[in-house]
């Protein structure tokens, strides 16, 4: 188990435990962030689970693998015009190096 942070919009946060080998969306959904839509489920073709990765998360020396070119591709259609750090949940896998992650959430996927 890892923990994750997210941080709504409103400025909240929410610090749970996810398991390794699933999507970051996967666990988004398991905890209930309402902020992640995930209508596709995963299959990289709605953008409607947007993050944007804090830079200041304890492993961020370690970035994460780098986005696909669909996943770039697809990241010009979020309802929140996209940032530097901004991901696809569904395209993160939880592994230990990403202990501690913390994402920020959009005010909105649609």
């Amino acid at each position: 188990m890892i923990e994750l942070q997210f941080i709504h919009n409103d400025g909240q946060q929410t610090i749970a435990k996810a398991r390794t080998g699933q999507s970051l969306m996967q666990a988004a959904l398991e905890l209930s962030i309402d902020a992640i839509a995930a209508d596709c489920g995963g299959l990289l073709t709605c953008a409607t689970c947007h993050v944007i990765i804090d830079n200041a998360w304890p492993g961020a020396d370690s970035p994460l693998p780098p986005a696909s070119q669909e996943e770039l591709a697809m990241l010009d259609f979020t309802a929140v015009p996209r940032q530097a750090q901004s991901r696809l949940s569904c395209q993160i896998n939880l592994t230990q190096a990403l202990d501690g992650l913390r994402v920020h959430l959009p005010s909105s996927q649609y």
